[in-house]
């Protein structure tokens, strides 16, 4: 039996419905600029971004469904599609580009122009889509059953609820709205910390801690327990193993990155000077071995796509209509060479052949892995790392060293982080779009739209929030750009901690010689112990759940469905108001109370969310209304 054989979309292939609108567009492009404004400053803030495609749903069908009166879910998918675009988009900016603006405070370049900006974000933009349309059949449509997409699957969910509305969709709504009001409450209000963290004393160098936070939670519970167990168990290897064994064998050592002795590290210390390292050649190991592995399904597809070169790409079946590969290539051709050619651009001929080879390699792996561990969880920082450091590599020995060097590797890492972040994006929305029925030709037009609207009003953010707080700054730390800059100024200064690196990809080897899944085993080992423990918790509700007894088969998948649709509400609660949130302290107004219950207080109401979420998730059996 082949799933994907018998799967039908929500919306039949033969049945016509508004879709790409001008309605759905221009909301789509306000919702681009507005995520990806929001986004940028939460990634310059705290190192991460909020998935931006289900708040967009939900506002879609608030503004297209009760406001206008209509009800159409390949409009809301489209809006969706075109404004998760921007948050995608802002993701791969601000991770990369404030380096420059660090290095021009510090009198080593000048602050990039807004023409700079705008071309790397709207050329790179463009390059990610292109990139990502020829793998969509081998991703999304070949392999449908096989790779979750929990935030495609989500989103699909939660415009389906707002189609059918009834029950469906207020148990998407009371999700959001308990994790809105949590949210609020706990980084609005700051009544208790959203992130707990304790160091185990009688364990040197080991840590735990939690992100008591409903999107976390809701991301677990989509992926399931298996995946989770991965991405936790590199968590724990790092955090429970690694971080312990350098405190023993250091001992009163000290070794760069770190400035103090092993002993006298705490375990966030621990894990930024020397566990992310590790985590960033685990991920660049494991995003090799995803390659080759993916490679004989990679040259099927674009062999069947070179097999109707030429063709329009836009006759035939609705849902399996898309641009054709000739496009695809002449697009992606084009936005490399403006950047290579537009005066301004510090993009040499080699930075342009660098590009198109990790852009390739990193729109692949990206799309296939947030296929398993989901966008929210898409460790691009990582990718970015291994770019940087073969980039730089291959810069300093062709002789392009100094402040010219340093600027040449940011760009490149910038366009590779923006390529891989819409990847992986793009994949979720043609995810979305499948399950529901959409037009992947209009799905890729809105794409493109959403990534031109974002990029266009990048450069104005950047400079906007660099004059509020310049980066580096408590207010603004941008810690992922300041990994960067780090990275690219070890390199060229031949100091970087390639031991580490080493390490970390002969992890990521052991860990597929043994047959773990590498690449969740490698984001849990760089991302924090902190991301992992709610969504191995969401994951084993989930499974907890999959194991009870029920009365009837049909009562066991109504309560997992509800978990699936209530997650997904939560996972919209949190980005929504994270937005808010981001939008009243861009405008420096402030909610705090001023009164913090502490670990106990975090670990109290998180145990209260988990506990709403199971009352949600059982409810009523139907026809017991």
């Amino acid at each position: 039996m082949d799933e994907k054989e018998e799967f039908k979309p929500y919306i039949p292939a033969d049945r016509i419905a508004p879709e790409f609108t001008v309605m759905s567009v221009i909301l789509g492009v306000i919702l681009s600029v507005v995520f990806g404004a929001a986004n940028a400053y939460l990634g310059l803030r705290v190192g991460i971004t909020v998935s931006a495609s289900i708040p967009a749903a939900v506002i879609s069908m608030g503004v297209i469904r009760f406001l206008l009166k209509k009800r159409s879910i390949l409009e809301n998918n489209m809006v969706q599609t075109i404004g998760s675009a921007g948050e995608s988009l802002a993701g791969g900016v601000i991770f990369t580009l404030p380096a420059l603006f660090m290095w021009a405070d510090e009198g080593i370049v000048q602050p990039p122009s807004f023409l700079t900006i705008t071309v790397i974000a709207v050329c790179s933009g463009a390059l990610g889509v292109f990139l990502m349309i020829p793998l969509r059949t081998a991703l999304i449509v070949e392999e449908h059953g096989v790779l979750p997409f929990p935030e495609g699957k989500a989103c699909s969910e939660v415009l389906i609820a707002g189609e059918e509305g009834g029950d469906r969709s207020k148990l998407v709504f009371s999700g959001l709205g308990v994790a809105a009001v949590y949210k609020f409450i706990a980084d609005g209000l700051h009544l208790f910390p959203s992130e707990v963290d304790w160091s185990i004393k009688a364990y040197p160098g080991a840590g735990i801690g939690a992100d008591v936070l409903p999107a976390l939670v809701g991301v677990g519970y989509i992926c399931g327990a298996r995946v989770a167990s991965y991405l936790f168990g590199g968590a724990v290897f790092g955090w429970f193993v690694a971080m312990p064994l350098l405190v023993l064998i250091g001992g009163d050592n000290v070794m760069y990155p770190a400035t103090e002795a092993f002993n006298a590290l705490g375990t966030w210390e621990l894990w930024g000077s020397f566990i992310r390292y590790m985590g960033a050649g685990a991920v660049a190991a494991g995003g090799v071995i995803s390659l080759l592995k993916s490679l004989p399904l990679i040259v099927r597809t674009f062999s069947e796509a070179l097999r109707v070169f030429g063709h329009s790409g836009v006759s035939g079946v609705r849902t399996e209509k898309s641009l054709p590969l000739k496009t695809t290539l002449i697009g992606a051709g084009a936005a490399v060479l403006l950047l290579w050619l537009i005066p301004g651009v510090p993009i040499t001929f080699t930075a342009a052949l660098l590009i198109l080879v990790f852009g390739f390699f990193f729109a692949t792996v990206s799309a296939r892995m947030v296929g398993l561990v989901g966008a929210s969880n898409s460790p691009v920082s990582g990718m970015a790392i291994a770019t940087l450091l073969i980039a730089t590599v291959i810069l300093k020995e062709t002789g392009n060293t100094g402040a010219n060097g340093m600027i040449t590797a940011i760009c490149i890492g910038t366009v590779i982080c923006i390529v891989a972040t819409m990847a992986s994006d793009m994949s979720q929305d043609m995810k979305t779009g499948y399950i529901v029925g959409a037009t992947p030709l209009y799905q890729q037009y809105g794409e493109l739209i959403g990534s031109l609207a974002a990029g266009l009003a990048i450069a104005g953010v950047l400079y906007l929030l660099n004059r509020a707080w310049p980066y580096g700054s408590a207010q603004l730390p941008a810690p992922q750009a300041t990994l960067m800059k780090m990275v690219v100024e070890g390199v060229m200064g031949g100091h970087l901690p390639w031991g580490l690196i080493f390490i970390g990809a002969a992890v990521a080897v052991v860990a597929e010689v043994v047959g773990v899944p590498v690449l969740p085993f490698a984001v849990g080992l760089y991302l924090p112990i902190h991301l992992s423990v709610p969504i191995m918790l969401g994951g084993l509700l989930r499974l907890w759940i999959e194991k009870r007894g029920f009365e009837s088969e049909e009562r066991r998948d109504e309560v997992i469905s509800n978990g699936i649709l209530y997650s997904s509400g939560m996972i919209a609660g949190e980005g929504l108001v994270g937005i808010l949130l981001a939008a009243l302290a861009v405008r420096g107004i402030s909610l705090d109370l001023g009164v913090g219950l502490g670990n106990i207080g975090g670990i109290a109401f998180f145990a209260v969310l988990i506990a709403i979420m199971v009352f949600f998730v059982f409810g009523r059996p139907k026809g017991k209304r």
